[in-house]
């Protein structure tokens, strides 16, 4: 800007500006109408037309007044005239700042102050610079405002004073902004603060025009999703098929927003939207519509909001268990035990919540639904499945029970991908869907009968399930939405232990369920199984009874296992035989005693004697053993015949059972002078056989056995027939532990046995078997083999 001589102080004519402010370089017209704008234009007519324009401030002044600004606008009258209702107009233009001085006496009336005139001077390279960035800025905002031709105001304007002072005609700026403008003498504070006004005004324009962008395309969505729906119901009206489809949406759509409202994960419900969409622009003819349709109703029908309250009584739980079960303790002890944990977990989280604890209440909260999972590990027919049961009742909950044996395709588990043809969700999905509950019981039954091939190994996709650190995450091939599986409560049951892998057999606790004594085997049928097969065969309840003496002949002569399977089967075979008799004529009541039981089932199929005739020959000696149906008793049969000196074993066996009978031979010709026997006679060849060649066996535990078999025969003596033994046996002669010892002296027991040889180390799993037992029977603890044949071998 050229520079202009101004005297150092002037006196001027003010006319004071009410609602506005004039910066200069502007160009204005004022209506003279108020007293003191009519005094000023006639001060400034006689004072060559020029005057000072200085903006009222609202506020108070030093007399409890308005303000003047401390920064007024030269000012020159171009021009005057009439406006149409008479009142006299002023033309005014600004040419420049200056400060306001005191007021004096002029030549007119009105008010005059004295004026120091402010020079812009030379602007700085930082106002320059500041300059440059404020033209592209007030270029941005002003396109942004659809002004395009208000650009063109900022051409020719190169000085930066003045192009800051072009903020003046901006209609969205405040006047405590003008005022602030004009006060601002310093150039580069000038630049600087429209600079940063015009940066908020750039951003705040372009956020309101984002959102009205955002709304525009909301409502045009919308519009446009219903004039689709229209044209797409009135097709489907044309083809004849709108009527089901569209209830079928209406019905899909309000279970969503159900879901919804229950505050259902996002992903899930975004899932399910999606699926809608798409059967809505499918049409019915579409092989696909029906496996949308299909998936849909599998995850609609989902539970998801569904629970049940827990009931966690521990009394009354085991008032449940005792009523469901006869005997058992110790395995009632560990479901009371675990239902306890998780009362006081649910407890613990429920206090923690009303003190105000969050942090803990949040850690009991995530704890109180993990825990163990259980495993009921025992032979077939000891109650495993309706222990699960009894849980279920005792808690409150939904029971479900999957059926794993078999299971070679961890599809089954985890559900087939849409892709295949009839893909359906997995067991885990359709047991919950099942239950209506996202907490029910469910128990694996037979987790060791599971399979594994080429299809998978349906094994590893219980690692999921089975662990809580995951399987609130738990995702379904065919669902493909996350699913929250740790509130369900999982119970497994398995026959052998060994057959499950390592890594599931890491995530359960094995609680073992090992078998029956006699007398609790009477009590069950007395307390249940009667009663059941009573009504199962269309009598009444007082039109037949049986004696205890009965169910005793029955559980020693007719069922030898370590369940109540065939206990039942065997009380059914009789009361069917009184269902004939009942239905001929028959009065009732009808009563079975003990010596009725052998005309209603025939012969007794087991004989206390059975042991004592099998050893009553040298070389036959009673082992115990466990398999999949539990304890049983092993006899082991030995023989020598002429030829080259060697072994043979026999009675599909294992290759640790042929080992055993290898250390056996073995250990016998070691100890022949300590045993009495000459060597010549065991330069033979002899034959070890274990009858019941149909049954697959193995396992060391059997060593002692064959071992007193080998010197029984080689010295003639027999064995002791009431006697069964079990361990293995070392090449030194020391008699190792072995496992099952429960199962092996219930067994023992069962078959009449009054005593049993155990491993001296075993002692500790002597407080496993039942009193009952325990009285009856005489355990001698072994750690040498000399032993076994002291006691074994008869005199």
């Amino acid at each position: 800007m050229a520079e202009t001589t101004l005297p150092p102080t002037r006196t001027l004519p003010v006319l004071p500006l009410p609602n506005g402010v004039v910066l200069p370089l502007m160009v204005v017209t004022v209506a003279a109408e108020s007293d003191e704008a009519k005094a000023a234009a006639d001060a400034a007519a006689c004072n060559d037309g020029e005057l000072l324009l200085l903006p009222r401030i609202a506020g108070p002044g030093e007399s409890g007044t308005d303000r003047f600004a401390r920064v007024g606008v030269l000012a020159r009258v171009e021009s005057t005239g009439t406006l149409p209702g008479g009142t006299k107009a002023l033309v005014i233009r600004a040419t420049g700042r200056a400060w306001v001085g005191n007021g004096v006496i002029g030549a007119t009336s009105g008010l005059w102050v004295s004026v120091e005139p402010i020079d812009d001077g030379e602007p700085t390279a930082r106002a320059k610079e500041l300059a440059t960035e404020l033209r592209a800025t007030l270029r941005a905002l002003f396109e942004a405002m659809g002004g395009r031709r208000l650009s063109e105001v900022l051409t020719g304007v190169d000085d930066p004073g003045a192009l800051a002072d072009l903020a003046g005609w901006w209609p969205e700026l405040t006047l405590e902004r003008r005022v602030e403008l004009l006060e601002a003498v310093d150039v580069e504070v000038r630049v600087a603060k429209v600079l940063a006004w015009a940066r908020e005004a750039l951003a705040e324009l372009e956020l309101t025009k984002k959102i009205q962008g955002d709304v525009r395309d909301g409502m045009e969505k919308t519009q446009r999703e219903f004039l689709l729906r229209q044209q797409l119901a009135a097709i489907r009206k044309e083809l004849g098929d709108d009527g089901d489809a569209d209830d079928e949406l209406e019905r899909f759509r309000a279970r969503l927003e159900e879901l919804r409202a229950a505050g259902v994960a996002e992903g899930v419900l975004t899932h399910i939207d999606r699926e809608i969409g798409r059967l809505e622009r499918t049409p019915a003819q579409n092989m696909e519509h029906g496996w949308i349709q299909t998936w849909l109703d599998t995850a609609l029908g989902l539970p998801w909001t569904e629970r049940t309250d827990d009931h966690l009584d521990v009394a009354d739980a085991r008032t449940v268990l005792d009523e469901d079960h006869t005997g058992l303790e110790e395995v009632k002890d560990r479901i009371v035990e675990f239902l306890a944990v998780r009362k006081l977990r649910a407890e613990r989280a429920a206090e923690a919540e009303v003190a105000g604890d969050a942090a803990d209440a949040v850690e009991q909260s995530a704890r109180k639904g993990r825990g163990a999972v259980l495993a009921l590990a025992g032979p077939p027919g000891v109650g495993k499945t309706s222990l699960g049961e009894s849980v279920a009742r005792a808690l409150g909950r939904k029971f479900v029970r999957i059926a794993l044996g078999g299971v070679r395709d961890e599809a089954e588990l985890r559900g087939h991908r849409r892709t295949y043809v009839g893909a359906q969700a997995g067991r885990i999905v359709r047991a919950i869907s099942e239950a209506g509950t996202m907490n029910p019981v469910v128990l694996l039954d037979e987790v060791d009968k599971l399979g594994s091939d080429y299809w998978g190994d349906p094994t590893s996709a219980l690692l999921e399930v089975l662990d809580p650190a995951q399987n609130h995450t738990f995702r379904d091939h065919y669902l493909e939405v996350d699913l929250d599986l740790s509130d369900v409560l999982f119970l497994v049951t398995a026959n052998v232990l060994e057959q499950i892998p390592g890594p599931l057999l890491d995530r359960l606790e094995i609680i073992r369920v090992d078998g029956y004594t006699e007398d609790e085997k009477v009590a069950i049928a007395r307390d249940h199984l009667f009663a059941r097969q009573v009504r199962g065969n269309g009598l009444r309840d007082g039109e037949v009874a049986v004696t205890e003496a009965a169910l005793h002949a029955i559980v020693a002569g007719y069922t030898r296992e370590a369940g109540v399977r065939e206990l039942e089967r065997q009380l059914g075979k009789s009361l069917r035989k009184v269902a004939v008799r009942i239905a001929g004529g028959e009065a009732a009541p009808i009563t079975i005693d003990e010596a009725d039981v052998a005309g209603l089932l025939g012969r007794a199929r087991f004989q206390a004697e059975e042991v004592a005739e099998r050893t009553s020959v040298p070389g036959v000696a009673t082992g115990l053993a466990v398999t999949g149906a539990g304890g049983d008793v092993l006899f082991v049969e030995t023989t020598a015949v002429d030829g080259e000196p060697g072994l043979i074993v026999t009675g599909q066996l294992g290759d640790v059972m042929k080992e055993s009978a290898q250390i056996a031979l073995s250990l016998v010709r070691s100890r022949a002078d300590a045993v009495g026997l000459d060597p010549a006679t065991l330069a033979r060849r002899f034959h070890v056989h274990f009858p019941a060649g149909a049954v697959p066996k193995d396992g060391p535990s059997a060593g002692v056995t064959m071992t007193t078999a080998l010197v029984s025969l080689l010295t003639g003596r027999r064995v002791r027939g009431e006697v069964g033994m079990t361990g293995e046996v070392t090449l030194s002669g020391k008699v190792l532990p072995i496992g099952g010892v429960k199962q092996k002296v219930l067994a023992a027991h069962r078959a009449g046995l009054t005593e049993v040889i155990l491993p001296k180390r075993n002692e500790p799993d002597l407080d496993d078997i039942p009193d009952a037992v325990r009285e009856a029977m005489v355990i001698h603890l072994v750690d040498d083999v000399a032993e076994v044949l002291d006691i074994a071998l008869a005199a």
